[in-house]
């Protein structure tokens, strides 16, 4: 059985990140988003350290289609250089991981 992976990304707004979770999910991309509202990041940009708020989107999706997630993300993303991190899992409930794998079955 295919292993169901988690993609971790930052939107700059909760519309925003809600606008692409929504089409990942409708694409069949994704069985599922979850969104985590306003959170505080500190990172160095262009020799900048930079403040700014976001919100975290993980993408609970298959492996096979980690690549067009992240097309998705970029395609959907107002930054230059989009947070695109793939967390492998080590599995889990089978039935969970079945439903993730059944809802995101039919992109190939």
């Amino acid at each position: 059985m295919e292993a169901p992976i988690f993609v971790y990304t930052t939107y700059p707004s909760l519309v925003e990140a809600e606008d692409a979770g929504r089409a990942m999910v409708e694409a069949g991309l994704a069985a599922c988003v979850n969104i985590l509202p306003e959170m505080v990041s500190i990172f160095r940009w262009k020799g900048q350290v930079e403040r700014a708020t976001e919100v975290v989107m993980i993408v609970k999706t298959r492996a096979a289609l980690k690549e067009q997630v992240a097309a998705k993300v970029r395609e959907t993303h107002p930054y230059e250089t989009p947070a695109i991190i793939f967390l492998p899992t080590g599995g889990g409930d089978l039935n969970y991981v079945r439903w993730i794998l059944d809802e995101t079955a039919g992109v190939k």
